[in-house]
């Protein structure tokens, strides 16, 4: 039925036949059809030619209407379902967006091409025509656009046939002679379209490339995350059959011991899993940008194709930066190492090992009133960050400047305290203890400005892989052998000492003597975050219900 129906339509009005004539060639039109192609009423002499085979007609030909072809349409238009049925059997092809051809007078014909020069959309007759005359043939025809002046320079209201490469636009001749774009550097469309074409074949290959090594780096991390949890296991298993041939005064420090090696394995796995995020974030980005770039190799139409490489920004090679590599030293379980062999110390000598500096670890909670406003403290009080803010006019800080610090929660006047800090890679940061009197004496809105490193503050800096110790005007620098993941503060106020740990190895890395009579506060500083490298957190290393060595010590005894 479909092939019937298209024999009975009018190839330039792509309609049923309206009066049909029939051409010597035997192609068929409607009268009005052929008349508007010819652009004649019919008394007019030609040459006439044929819109399908384009040859030429007699220039007396006289055309009359097919009466069997048209009796043919009548009875096929009588007995085919009605317009109402067809639109309840299949929903409307009709586009919104169908353009209509600008020179068809009786009958609009759907446009197939628009010429840039006249300013109009043609039918395939119309377009025929503007390629059989001459004077018609220099004109420049493009794939049909209902809105032409896209195309042309709203300034000269040209055709856009050069692209400007300092502004990045395309432009037509008088820009670049008389306009806004005067003595810019030009191309041609076609040589820019080379040109970017060619870039963003490189930028594919170093996409490519990136996600390949972001794909080996995710491996990497699963394999350290598969041993770290294969590790923990194991670590866990042997000091449990350790612990099973000590005596029953030491179930209270195997506690202590499982707890470390599970916050240790949940700390790590939760980095890992952070590192793996990343990875994965970057590869969704590398392949957002290589489908946008495969979708613009694909674009054959030069102007569009320059109009889309300039909308999206790909006009420049990429500057990407380089997959980090996975730093396996992150991963050695060197604590869950210091837990074995903490417990066959104690099988040796049990007096020489008692009590625990972690038998005093405490969970401070970060006060997030005392808080520098340009610090952000996550909502369980565990981690602090620097605030992501656009940066100012004002000079900037020095990435260790005391002041940006916040404290914590709870003092202490007495007693052995020990706490843990997270610190993994982080280039910069700055950590201790403060009096933290202004803090609490003065308003919330001050508490930021006076928490400093000054005469009642102990604090070690590091910048870089290297470590100072501060207190007041007086620096020192520490020597130490492998960089810290994790920093261990305690204070021991009976003896007045203020000692810093490398908490993985519990290796020593200095010693204050303080003598302080006022509340001590642990005091956390970040440092500013210098284009994205100083961006990682603080985090408070926390274990479930530590157990109170004092309390179980009293009970042993008894």
């Amino acid at each position: 039925m479909g092939t019937v129906e298209e024999t009975l339509k009018c190839p330039v009005c792509q309609d049923f036949f309206t009066d049909p004539v029939t051409l010597p060639c035997r192609h068929d039109f409607c009268l009005t059809c052929i008349q508007a192609v010819w652009e004649t009423d019919g008394s007019d002499v030609g040459p006439f030619f044929c819109p399908e085979c384009q040859i030429f007609l007699q220039s007396d030909l006289t055309l009359e209407v097919n009466t069997s072809l048209q009796a043919k349409v009548k009875d096929f238009t009588t007995n085919r379902p009605s317009t109402a049925e067809l639109q309840t059997a299949t929903p409307s092809r009709e586009s919104s967006s169908t353009v209509l051809c600008d020179h068809c007078i009786e009958t609009s014909s759907v446009a197939i091409r628009t010429c840039l020069t006249c300013d109009a959309s043609l039918c395939q007759a119309h377009a025929l025509l503007h390629q059989q005359r001459s004077a018609l043939r220099e004109h420049t025809l493009v794939e049909v656009t209902g809105d032409p002046l896209s195309l042309k320079c709203r300034e000269h209201r040209d055709e856009l046939k050069l692209f400007c490469m300092e502004d990045r636009v395309p432009v037509c001749c008088l820009c670049v002679l008389v306009g806004t774009h005067k003595n810019h550097r030009a191309s041609q469309l076609h040589d820019a379209c080379k040109d970017f074409k060619s870039m963003l074949e490189t930028t594919m290959n170093q996409l490519l490339k990136r996600r390949s090594e972001a794909e080996h780096a995710i491996k990497d991390l699963e394999t350290l995350y598969t041993q770290t949890v294969k590790s923990a296991a194991d670590f866990r298993e042997k000091i449990s059959d350790k612990y099973s041939r000590i005596r029953v005064v030491l179930d209270g420090d195997e506690r202590l011991m499982m707890q470390i090696i599970d916050a240790e394995e949940s700390y790590m796995t939760e980095w890992l899993e952070a590192q793996r995020g990343i990875m994965e974030t970057q590869i969704k980005q590398i392949d957002s940008l290589r489908a946008s770039s495969k979708s613009l190799l694909q674009e054959t139409n030069e102007l569009q194709f320059l109009q889309q490489i300039t909308a999206l920004n790909l006009c420049d090679p990429l500057d990407l930066a380089p997959i980090q590599e996975v730093n396996k030293d992150l991963c050695d379980l060197e604590k869950l190492r210091t837990v074995e062999r903490l417990v066959d110390d104690l099988s040796v000598a049990l007096s020489q090992h008692f009590p625990r500096m972690w038998s005093n670890l405490s969970c401070p909670a970060l006060d997030s009133k005392s808080a520098h406003p340009k610090l952000e403290i996550s909502q369980d009080k565990k981690q602090v960050y620097w605030r992501r803010e656009p940066v100012s006019d004002a000079p900037s800080p020095r990435p260790y400047d005391s002041q940006y610090s916040v404290l914590a929660q709870e003092s202490f006047t007495s007693g052995r305290h020990y706490w843990e800090v997270i610190v993994q890679e982080k280039p910069y940061w700055l950590m201790g203890v403060t009096t933290g009197s202004a803090d609490k004496k003065d308003s919330p809105s001050q508490t930021s400005s006076s928490v400093s490193v000054n005469n009642t503050s102990w604090c070690i800096y590091h910048g870089d892989g290297q470590y100072l110790a501060c207190h007041d005007t007086q620096e020192k620098q520490l020597s130490v052998g492998k960089r810290v993941k994790k920093l261990g503060i305690l204070a021991n106020l009976q003896k007045g000492e203020l000692s810093f740990y490398d908490a993985d190895t519990t290796t020593l890395l200095h010693s204050f003597c303080m003598q302080c009579t006022e509340p001590l506060y642990p005091m956390f500083n970040p440092c500013i975050d210098v284009n994205g490298l100083n961006k990682q957190p603080l985090t408070l290393f926390w274990i479930k219900d530590p157990w109170d060595w004092h309390v179980n010590e009293d009970e042993v005894k008894k």
